[in-house]
C-alpha cells in the first residue's frame, strides 16, 4: 500500500460528511487504542490553572448539539441539510438519531444563527 502525505490525507477527509468522518474517528480511535480529545481540554485540566487573579478567556468556539427533532423533523432535516454538507439520508440519520453533535467549533455568531434556525424549524438545540 502506497504511503499517503498528509495533503493527499486532507484532501480525502475534505471529501468525506462529517458522518464519515466521524464514523472514520471511532473507527480510527478503537484500531489504535487512542481517544481524540480537544486541544483546550488538556489546557483546562492543567495543573495550577483557574487562580483567581487570572482572567478566564471567553469561548470562542461552539458545538452546535441537536437533542430532539420535535413534531416537525421534516422542517428540522431540511434545516440541517441546509447548515451543513450532509446528503438526504445522512441529515436524517443524524435527526433520527439525536441527540447529535451538528456543527463543532464554530464561532458564536454561526452557533446562534444555527440554533434560531433549528429552533424555528421546531427542533431542540444546545450550544455547549
Amino acid at each position: 500500500m502506497a504511503k499517503l502525505s498528509n495533503e493527499e490525507l486532507l484532501s480525502a477527509f475534505e471529501e468525506m460528511t462529517l458522518l464519515e468522518l466521524s464514523e472514520f474517528v471511532k473507527l480510527f480511535e478503537d484500531k489504535f487504542d487512542v481517544e481524540a480529545a480537544a486541544p483546550a481540554a488538556a489546557v483546562v485540566a492543567a495543573p495550577g490553572a483557574g487562580a483567581p487573579e487570572e482572567e478566564v478567556e471567553e469561548q470562542s468556539e461552539f458545538d452546535v448539539v441537536l437533542e430532539s427533532a420535535g413534531d416537525k423533523k421534516i422542517q428540522v432535516i431540511k434545516e440541517v441539510r441546509g447548515l451543513t454538507s450532509l446528503g438526504l439520508k445522512e441529515a436524517k440519520d443524524l435527526v433520527d438519531n439525536a441527540p447529535k453533535p451538528l456543527m463543532e467549533g464554530v464561532s458564536k455568531d454561526n452557533a446562534d444563527k444555527a440554533k434560531e434556525a433549528l429552533e424555528g424549524a421546531g427542533a431542540t438545540v444546545t450550544l455547549k
